[in-house]
């Protein structure tokens, strides 16, 4: 019996078993997804093969990375099908083509910018692409800011430092633009997005969400965003629940309008989630999910053994 999260017309099928790797393959923490123009789906994640791409069918086409990363974080893709891979392992940002060639490397790798600095980067997150290709880059969990580029790399300017107020960040990671070039920040321990213009500027917050992690423009005038929110850190709340992890749908203006899973707390049961940490969707409308429940797991379930295996990529299938 397949399992549908959601309600009305926000309603997704649970597509199970739907990657379908070579013979003794293993996904480790998908920590980002994207889909290209002929939506072939890129699954960056940490284990043996770091780049592995499939159909929309979940058949395996091919993989690459190997020896290149050293901890995926981040996955952008722009309207070339030019993939911008963000390692917060080794500090980098690369623009790669579908078959792995690096393009651009911004920042040095293994040579992090001094701890909270502003300076890049010490861990970065995640990017963006404006709508004429500059590069916003979150940074991250050794920084507090976000830096902009100009498309060939070079530094245009940074904002943020940490804290709580509006334009402070405390873990800025993830990141994402609209098609006007508004920039909207997953501000993950502080329990909120915050939208900024090209430039910026601080415009408002959005506070309904708990630990957002995963951030997706769904694009258009006014578009949806979907958020992967992450679920109790602390033992103290582990069990609380309507806390996550779950995907919530908002508004142009943060406002929820559609919430999947997350009632009951983490799980590998269908329909539950691990750990969402990267979003993309294909050209139907169905979302992919990349989750890091390795990583996760001794948080969520400390009396409980990790299994050989842990799920960590889902396909929701949009229902019509």
């Amino acid at each position: 019996m397949s399992v549908t999260l959601g309600l009305g017309e926000h309603r997704y099928r649970v597509v199970e078993n739907w990657a379908k790797l070579p013979d003794g393959w293993d996904l480790k923490d998908v920590a980002s997804v994207a889909v290209d123009s002929r939506d072939r789906v890129y699954v960056f994640n940490r284990g043996a093969h770091p780049m592995v791409i499939l159909d929309r069918d979940g058949n395996f086409i091919d993989s690459w990375g190997e020896g290149l990363f050293e901890r995926a974080h981040g996955l952008d893709i722009d309207a070339e099908d030019h993939l911008y891979c963000t390692d917060d392992g080794d500090h980098t940002v690369r623009k790669c083509t579908v078959d792995g060639k690096v393009l651009l490397t911004i920042g040095i790798p293994d040579k992090p910018a001094p701890y909270m600095s502003g300076e890049p980067f010490n861990r970065c997150t995640h990017t963006a692409l404006s709508p004429s290709g500059e590069i916003y880059v979150s940074d991250g969990y050794g920084n507090a800011c976000v830096h902009k580029y100009t498309p060939d790399g070079k530094r245009v300017m940074t904002w943020g430092e940490p804290g709580s107020d509006p334009g402070q960040f405390n873990i800025v990671h993830n990141i994402a633009t609209d098609q006007d070039g508004w920039v909207y920040v997953a501000d993950r321990e502080n329990h909120r997005i915050q939208v900024f213009d090209p430039n910026g500027k601080y415009e408002t917050q959005w506070t309904n969400l708990h630990r957002p992690c995963a951030l997706h423009c769904c694009g258009g005038k006014m578009p949806n965003f979907i958020i992967g929110e992450l679920g109790p850190g602390m033992p103290v709340n582990r069990h609380v629940p309507n806390l996550g992890p779950r995907l919530t749908i908002v508004d142009a203006k943060g406002a929820r309008i559609a919430r999947l899973g997350g009632e009951a707390g983490p799980g590998l049961e269908t329909g539950k989630f691990l750990a969402p940490h990267g979003l993309a969707l294909d050209s139907r409308g169905d979302i992919y999910v990349g989750e890091v429940g390795v990583t996760n797991w001794p948080s969520s379930f400390p009396d409980t053994p990790m299994p050989r295996v842990v799920r960590c990529l889902q396909k929701l299938a949009k229902v019509d």
